[in-house]
């Protein structure tokens, strides 16, 4: 027998799925490849498969393995940098004492120390990273998305999810990025990153995006201490009359909407694209108001999480899993003037950047344990690349895609271990290399998807997801 939305991937007469596909839209053999497709959409989920939804930290710009979760105190000054490994609770973990939360917790997660790419520029690294598909741009060529570009895996989430009919009215998408969408607090936000949006797919699968205003630099206190008034997610594209947070008491809301869907009805909102008509529709649920109201959680939990914009934009992140989001992405992306991409000045990263994550993402963990939703989240936090082992002399790294970790929890990842083994320096990978390829696979698998999917293309033609590596099951208990 033959299958297309699942395996096995080869039929009892040799064919692959992927030749199988490619007959069927050749017309031969009587196969109508809208109906194949239609087929894939249907997505039984493998067996064992534990994700609901995946929470996507990405830490944009290339933290340094050497100042995290490889470090090296036996190399030279040159190469081990300024900082020194704490206990943690996994054997062979060797972690910065800059991260003293997630040390405590190190049995919770799994470190993969082997990713590895020749990408080494952070445009096309981003594409990478979130699509697992390379960038067919020259490195240095690009830093904009276009229609070209392959979809995100939130995108492809949410496009299935948009085929499936039991999903039509939900209340909340599938697919959601806080607390900007990548590049909005770069350069004046001149920059939309690829990788992030549906690409080929269509414009109608980009995610739901909030949207954070950066104030003065004289006057940004939510950047650093971000109280109950000073920081309101809300969703990009609407005006400010229309915040999510208050939307429900004003009496007007009724009469907008019956005018909106006058002009829908009579044809005079084609200039609405459709992820703009998604979200007027999402202030009408109470459901979607409630997620995006955060000022609802304790201050004592918000504190938990750290106040500041990576912190409660991961209290965010969880609550949008509590309401059903299936992939959310948080972008931790040059806030409060600091980057990933330190190529000088490392107190950048010693006094801001890593205490900040160390507390969001251990608090994230801890905090979906608690609530019993770490077993079916899978956590993924991690950056586009690494850097350099030679430290500069005003001690910075410059880029390095060859070798860099990823964090990675729940769904059944099996806590407390560590994942490939790399040289002396940290420079490439001696064991088990993993490509973004690899991690796209993983994910999807781990979501009960098929990596081997073929979606439509703009045109229609059917386009794999992803189309090499394999899902990194071994790490699943």
């Amino acid at each position: 027998m033959i299958t297309v939305n699942g395996l096995p991937k080869r039929s009892c007469a040799g064919i692959s799925r992927r030749e199988l596909l490619q007959v069927g839209g050749a017309g031969l053999l009587g196969l109508n490849l809208p109906g194949l497709l239609a087929a894939e959409q249907a997505q039984t989920p493998f067996a064992g498969a534990k994700a609901k939804s995946v929470i996507f930290m990405f830490l944009f710009g290339g933290p340094s393995q050497l100042e995290t979760f490889d470090m090296k105190p036996e190399a030279p000054q040159e190469i081990r940098g300024p900082f020194k490994p704490i206990a943690c609770r996994t054997p062979d973990l060797l972690i910065s004492d800059h991260l003293h939360r997630l040390a405590k917790i190190s049995d919770k997660f799994a470190v993969i120390r082997s990713m590895t790419h020749d990408y080494n520029d952070h445009s096309g690294a981003a594409h990478y990273i979130q699509t697992g598909k390379r960038w067919q741009i020259p490195i240095g060529g690009g830093f904009v998305a276009t229609p070209q570009d392959w979809p995100s895996m939130g995108s492809v989430v949410e496009y299935l999810s948009q085929q499936n009919k039991a999903n039509r009215g939900a209340p909340m998408p599938a697919y959601a990025a806080l607390p900007n969408w990548l590049g909005r607090l770069q350069d004046q936000g001149q920059y939309r990153r690829p990788g992030q949006f549906g690409g080929w797919l269509g414009n109608a699968y980009n995610p739901l995006t909030t949207a954070i205003n950066k104030r003065d630099a004289d006057d940004n206190p939510y950047w650093r201490d971000c109280t109950d008034d000073e920081l309101t997610f809300k969703i990009e594209g609407l005006s400010p009359e229309l915040d999510i947070g208050r939307i429900q008491t004003r009496s007007s809301l009724l009469d907008q909407f019956e005018a909106l869907q006058r002009k829908l009805d009579s044809g005079q909102a084609d200039t609405l694209d459709r992820n703009r008509q998604r979200a007027l529709a999402l202030v009408s649920s109470d459901k979607a108001g409630n997620a995006f109201q955060i000022d609802r959680e304790s201050p004592k939990l918000r504190d938990r999480y750290g106040r500041h914009l990576f912190g409660q934009s991961c209290l965010m992140a969880r609550r949008l899993v509590e309401a059903g989001v299936r992939f959310t992405t948080v972008h931790y992306d040059c806030v409060d003037g600091y980057s990933w991409d330190s190529h000088r000045n490392s107190d950048d990263v010693q006094k801001h950047l890593l205490p900040t994550f160390d507390q969001g993402c251990a608090a994230l963990l801890e905090d979906l344990d608690e609530r019993g939703l770490l077993d079916e989240t899978l956590v993924v936090a991690m950056g586009e690349m690494g850097r350099t082992p030679k430290g500069e002399p005003n001690w910075g790294r410059g880029h390095w895609s060859t070798c860099f970790p990823c964090l990675i929890a729940g769904a059944g990842v099996r806590g407390g271990i560590v994942y490939g083994k790399t040289d002396d320096h940290a420079a490439y990978p001696t064991e088990n290399p993993v490509s973004p390829e690899d991690l796209a696979k993983t994910i999807y698998w781990a979501l009960g998807l098929d990596p081997d999917l073929f979606l439509p293309n703009r045109e229609g033609r059917p386009m794999p997801i992803v189309d090499s590596g394999s899902p990194l099951t071994e790490i699943f208990g």
